[in-house]
């Protein structure tokens, strides 16, 4: 915490020490109104107003009609701003606008055109003060349907909202229709669309442009926001306000249209106390904003994605997290994740999107695994059936369906946060106490792929564990030596056969036997497996099966990719093999070299291919497609095409396949032309490869279907934590390396280092001379292959 916010925060515990909060039924201790308050002087106070500050001990919101006597210390600009106002209420003149109980766009600029006449701003800070703190008044204000003059002054036409009008226009058809017109002191309460709303976001953004060009405004808006706030909460929390009045959503609205609810004036208390309060709003409402937010141009949404990411870093900044004190425990690092996940899904509903081309969801929920489980207790840990966002189920989209979301989704990652959060204790609370405990699993957007990993590692290790437990259970009831591992023992020259046979054995007698930890053996050799045999086997596996000469994957020279041969003579088994290679690669925690395009992932989590996915797999007859329907001429004429197309089987001989019956006899045309490529793309990416690719994912599912993954990552994601990452950054290798045993970067053993495979560990010993590095060398290159001890 910097020098200034520390300054300020004891100044405030010093007054509340010595005049209190202004609140009659103050509660709290270490405040002067609280009636148990022992009165202190002021050298006392300034003392336990610094052991406060260190103990970080509770502080009270300033009431609302309390005066402040001491303007000038500069640690609450409200100081003036509260005496104005009890003044103005105790002396109302002809001009202070008092009759004025919620605002338009035309008031504030009547209101501001006559503050400007007179030079003297106070009628409109108080106006502002009074219906910017008043949840009744700012759900009233601004209406859609607010009468407008026919001709304004030039001072009374609202600002223009540059570079927006085109999306505007769109936002107002979508946002809501007027309502019947209303008399100015009722404006109306209802809404005919559940996801329509009530207030004319454009004047809402023109009035502020007016507004926070004025210090003392400004100044007015954090105050009014500070005392709103509190009362909002507590409103939906307790007395189900939204349920009764949808129209308590415009307050929402209103506020995150100030764009300066990031600057430091707002972030130390009224944003945290704001961001509180629309995390209680009940998850329609929060989806009715972010549909509405959806609809924003994209300088909008980004800034309140800015907003929020700005309260959890300088939260996190600015204070310390330990194994006592988590930082799931920080009430405004949890309500502002919450309402940055409204930000999210509306980044996701505004951009490109395919909620359809879903694969049909054929995992197999049929076990007596979770019997197993509920007898050791632990029903609770493995649920069956994926985890569903309530906001992603209330909105009808997943972050899968994002083609292209209007903020990448790294923007959403806050690295700060990620460096305080501990997964061990975050895991805990989302598989266990998800009703009481916030999890950041609940928010994956927010942490990057190496964070999440530890997630899936401890949810990993942790089945493991307790797949040993029902072996030793087993073994105890029926009286035979346990295996708390999936073993493979596998010929090195048989070793698709071996493994191929084993486990489609485990796969029909025990399957939950692929969740126990692998355990390889090649037969003939010693190597122990820490991890170095087992990423040998998967090595060898993959060369095997993506082997050219087999005729189970097509290879792209251009793309360097595999795809599935659709004319392939290998049984299904043998796709189900690769699938549950790649599941027990991810579940053990090992990478592979696999080249599949990004549709292949996608289709793993859900979603068919479509023509989009072509750019990648297929990228010349992608450029092909494209440019047809591109194509400005006669398309029937030009192109000469059909519904028929033609492909290459495994021999080379071309194969025809009509899209639709009697194919060879419908043309392409202009208006078909996207029907056409649609079908093209079906064909080539879901239909063609059906058997091979329905063959694979079952055998990864056997692997990961109960695991977090599908909830946590990301397609592109998945293919990192089964691929790692394409770009390798050995200098950041070498700056983040530790050495031991008295090693440094310049120790020549460190520039000719040795390996030991099986342990996954360099070994770097120093060898007298050169005859013996020779020799050693010699061996190693000998014994390249394989697990043999020397």
């Amino acid at each position: 915490m910097n020098r200034t916010t520390a300054k300020h925060l004891i100044e405030r515990y010093f007054r509340q020490l010595t005049e209190g909060c202004g609140n009659g039924n103050c509660t709290n201790e270490f405040c002067a109104s609280c009636c148990d308050f022992q009165p202190l002087d002021k050298n006392t106070a300034a003392v336990k107003a610094l052991e406060l500050f260190k103990i970080n001990a509770k502080l009270c919101d300033p009431h609302p009609y309390k005066r402040e006597l001491d303007p000038d210390s500069g640690t609450n600009r409200s100081a003036l701003l509260d005496s104005k106002m009890s003044d103005m209420d105790l002396s109302p003149t002809k001009d202070n606008f008092s009759d004025v109980h919620y605002l338009t766009e035309n008031t504030v600029c009547t209101i501001l055109s006559s503050c400007e006449e007179k030079g003297d701003y106070s009628a409109l800070i108080h106006v502002i003060g009074r219906v910017f703190s008043s949840a009744d008044a700012l759900v009233k204000s601004f209406r859609k349907d607010e009468p407008n003059t026919t001709e304004k002054p030039d001072s009374l036409k609202p600002t223009d909202v540059k570079k927006h009008e085109k999306k505007s226009e769109r936002t107002s058809e979508k946002i809501g229709a007027s309502s019947a017109a209303a008399l100015p002191d009722e404006p109306p309460n209802n809404v005919s669309d559940p996801c329509e709303v009530t207030v004319d976001v454009d004047a809402v953004r023109r009035v502020y442009d007016k507004l926070l060009s004025i210090d003392q405004v400004d100044t007015a808006l954090v105050n009014a926001l500070v005392y709103l706030t509190p009362n909002t909460e507590l409103d939906l929390e307790y007395l189900d306000v939204y349920e009764t009045n949808p129209d308590y959503l415009n307050i929402f609205i209103i506020v995150m249209e100030n764009n300066n609810l990031h600057s430091p004036e707002y972030l130390e208390f009224a944003l945290p106390q704001f961001c509180k309060a629309m995390s209680k709003l009940p998850v329609p409402a929060l989806a009715r904003l972010s549909k509405l937010w959806s609809q924003y141009d994209l300088p909008h949404i980004r800034r309140m994605m800015e907003t929020f990411q700005q309260l959890i870093t300088f939260t996190v900044v600015c204070n310390e997290y330990d194994g006592d004190n988590l930082v799931n425990d920080d009430e405004t690092v949890v309500a502002a994740t919450k309402c940055l996940k409204v930000v999210f899904y509306a980044s996701i509903l505004g951009g490109d999107v395919d909620i359809e081309h879903n694969e049909d969801d054929d995992e197999d929920s049929d076990s007596d695994e979770l019997t197993l489980h509920e007898l050791l207790g632990e029903e609770r840990l493995y649920k069956k059936g994926p985890r569903v966002d309530p906001l992603e189920k209330e909105l009808g989209i997943r972050p899968v369906d994002s083609r292209k979301p209007l903020i990448p989704y790294e923007d959403f990652i806050n690295e700060s946060l990620n460096d305080v959060v501990e997964m061990d204790k975050d895991f805990t609370f989302f598989k266990v106490d998800a009703e009481t405990k916030f999890s950041f699993q609940s928010c994956p957007f927010i942490l990057n792929i190496i964070t999440k990993n530890q997630g899936l590692y401890y949810d990993n290790r942790i089945r493991m564990y307790s797949e040993r437990r029902l072996t030793a259970l087993y073994s105890m009831v029926q009286g035979q030596q346990p295996n708390p591992y999936l073993k493979l023992k596998v010929r090195r020259d048989h070793i698709i056969d071996d493994a191929l046979v084993r486990l489609e054995m485990i796969s029909m007698e025990n399957p939950s036997d692929l969740k126990k930890q692998l355990f390889v053996e090649f037969e003939g050799e010693q190597g122990v497996d820490e991890g170095g045999v087992s990423k040998e086997f998967f090595q060898l596996v993959l060369e095997e099966i993506f082997n050219i000469d087999i005729g189970m994957f097509t290879y792209d020279d251009d793309t360097k990719l595999f795809w599935f041969n659709s004319s392939s003579l290998e049984n299904e088994a043998q796709y189900s093999l690769i699938g549950i290679v790649l599941g027990l690669a991810i579940y053990n925690n090992c990478i592979l070299d696999v080249h599949f395009p990004m549709v292949v992932y996608r289709k793993l989590m859900g979603k068919k291919g479509t023509y989009l996915d072509l750019s990648d797999s297929h990228p010349d007859l992608y450029h092909s497609l494209k440019q047809l329907l591109e194509y400005t001429g006669n398309v029937e004429k030009d192109m000469a095409l059909t519904f028929q197309i033609s492909h290459t089987d495994l021999f080379g001989n071309p194969v025809l396949h009509d899209l639709k019956e009697e194919g060879d006899q419908i043309p392409v045309t202009t208006e078909n032309r996207q029907e056409f490529v649609d079908m093209y793309a079906e064909y080539i990416l879901n239909k063609s490869v059906d058997r091979q690719f329905r063959a694979f994912k079952k055998g990864f599912l056997m692997v990961t279907n109960e695991s977090p993954m599908k909830y946590l990552f990301r397609p592109e994601e998945v293919e990192l934590l089964i691929c790692g990452s394409r770009k390798l950054d050995f200098e950041a290798l070498e700056k983040t390396t530790e050495y031991d045993g008295g090693y440094s970067k310049d120790s020549q053993i460190i520039k000719l280092p040795t390996s030991h495979t099986c342990f996954n560990a360099l070994l770097l010993p120093e060898y007298s001379s050169k005859e013996k590095l020779r020799e050693r060398l010699l061996k190693a290159i000998t014994y390249s292959k394989g697990f043999g001890m020397l």
